[in-house]
């Protein structure tokens, strides 16, 4: 006959790791909400300040209770007869879709280049690659500028396009070639075998394998090109202004106008949070992508 003692202080062992691996759960749970939330608030703050009116959002602290108004918003969109941004949006918008388009054309056959089909010295290919994100972003920007204003582009939103992809170009390269490297080359192998030629390959067997790097890579690069500054604040003026320097320009000497302020940036950051959501499984699957092996 069983001792009962030894039977329930093998339970009672039996139980404790599984109640200590639970709390730990509930812990970092709580933990990651915690964190979750962090992040989210300043984005909520943003958003409160841009339904309030000027005065209530200067108040230091700010007043939670105030009454909300789009009047921030209306002024954004020049219904009281300010600049309208449009344009900006549309240049933008231009700007940012051109240059991932033309990026993932020139990254992707690189990539496969120096993954499935590596050239010679492949490693020396993408120290160069990187090498030339060493550069600071200032030192050049006055030959830059001397460029375009000899060529006649300046205020022309393709320089911007231009300049955004060679910007984007080795990043990209360096994102894709990691995630083409996880493509069998089996696959490969076969569909040459059955015929097919590279432009083929690369088509409609090597993009659809490599599908989620591919979308995760261009919402970085569109992400850059949209937040990208510098360069559109002083090759472009009035025809070519991005969201971005229309942005800026909220700042006068008159003050900064905070609801105004909030209520451009909100509207300014929502193409980018709507890629980022639709495109959220493939850029999880991308960055992700051979992590586990």
């Amino acid at each position: 006959m069983p001792d009962t003692r030894t039977v329930a202080r093998g339970t009672t062992a039996d139980t404790r790791p599984a109640r200590s691996h639970r709390a730990r759960g509930a812990g970092l749970g709580v933990a990651a909400w915690l964190l979750g939330l962090l992040f989210f608030l300043p984005i909520a703050w943003m958003v409160l300040t841009s339904l309030h009116s000027e005065p209530d959002a200067a108040t230091n602290p700010p007043s939670w209770a105030a009454s909300l108004t789009l009047d921030g918003y209306r002024e954004f969109f020049g219904v009281g007869g300010g600049a309208s941004p449009w344009p900006a949006l549309i240049n933008s918008t231009v700007a940012s879709l051109a240059s991932t388009l033309l990026v993932l054309l020139l990254a992707f056959p690189a990539a496969y280049a120096l993954s499935i089909r590596p050239v010679k010295k492949w490693t020396d290919v993408l120290f160069f690659f990187l090498s030339t994100k060493m550069l600071p972003v200032v030192a050049g920007l006055l030959p830059l500028y001397l460029f375009a204003k000899n060529t006649g582009l300046l205020d022309n939103i393709w320089l911007l396009v231009l300049l955004y992809t060679s910007m984007n170009l080795p990043i990209a390269v360096w994102m894709m070639r990691s995630f083409l490297a996880e493509v069998p080359v089996a696959v490969i192998e076969a569909a040459q075998l059955d015929g097919a030629r590279l432009p083929t390959v690369l088509a409609r067997v090597v993009a659809p394998i490599a599908a989620p790097g591919i979308a995760a890579t261009a919402l970085i690069c569109f992400i850059f090109s949209w937040n990208e500054l510098l360069f559109a604040r002083v090759l472009t003026g009035v025809v070519a202004e991005t969201a971005p320097v229309f942005l800026t320009g909220f700042i006068t000497s008159q003050g900064l106008f905070l609801a105004k302020v909030c209520a451009a940036s909100l509207v300014i950051s929502l193409p980018v949070l709507a890629a980022g959501f639709a495109a959220q499984d493939k850029l999880v699957q991308g960055l992700s992508l051979g992590a586990v092996k």
